[in-house]
């Protein structure tokens, strides 16, 4: 048995297929491939298969990493090429390797976020007014958790917050606290700004590029 880490993008209309549905997803491609997947052990075997952060839905993923575990050896770039030969459109294998890290040394990760509005103005005056609201270091909204719904300052979650206006567009690069113990979805803290000024965007995207370690090394 071998523990293999696969990476892959997920962009265009995939953005919108569901974690439940990538599961499926991801287990046809892998069983389409015929890559030697190995299975649990018991009354109800089923492929090992761990997605280590699984991306919200509507968010454009460059780097997404996935665990199998595979019963015989094959090499990385057939692993790869089987793969995205039987994948959906918007759904791309980047890399194929062994796990360096564990799952449990994400700790952030990183987005480029862009917002479009109507005028010039209204782009220069939301990205002037997140860019200090971030640097003030309040900005509370209700955060939904396992232990139910509460209210969080996302300021504690923000590790690094960078607000430019081009035309009438809004163009951001944050780093944003991410893992098991403490994790903040983009779409919250940007439906946060917008709140805080009564913001209307035309367009709103995500993409996650990364994901790091708690040093800010790039997660491998």
């Amino acid at each position: 048995m071998k523990s293999v880490r696969l990476w892959f993008k997920k962009s265009g209309l995939a953005i919108y297929i569901s974690h439940l549905d990538m599961n499926r997803c991801m287990t046809r491609a892998v069983r389409r491939a015929e890559i030697p997947l190995w299975y649990t052990e018991g009354f109800n075997p089923h492929p090992y298969m761990t997605f280590l952060m699984p991306l919200p839905l509507g968010q454009t993923g460059e780097r997404e990493p996935l665990d199998i575990r595979i019963e015989e050896d094959m090499p990385f770039e057939e692993i790869k090429s089987r793969l995205n030969s039987v994948m959906p459109e918007g759904i791309e294998i980047v890399d194929v390797c062994e796990p360096v890290n564990k799952p449990n040394e994400i700790a952030a990760a990183e987005y480029n976020i862009e917002v479009g509005f109507l005028s010039d103005g209204e782009a220069e005056g939301f990205a002037a007014g997140a860019a200090a609201v971030i640097d003030g270091g309040v900005l509370n909204a209700e955060k939904r958790s396992k232990r139910g719904i509460k209210t969080v300052n996302l300021c504690e979650m923000v590790r690094s917050f960078e607000c430019v206006s081009v035309g009438t567009s809004v163009k951001i690069k944050t780093v944003l606290a991410a893992g098991n113990s403490v994790n903040l979805n983009a779409e919250l803290l940007m439906n946060a700004l917008f709140a805080e000024f009564a913001a209307e965007p035309e367009s709103f995207s995500v993409i996650r590029t990364k994901l790091l370690r708690e040093d800010s090394s790039v997660f491998a």
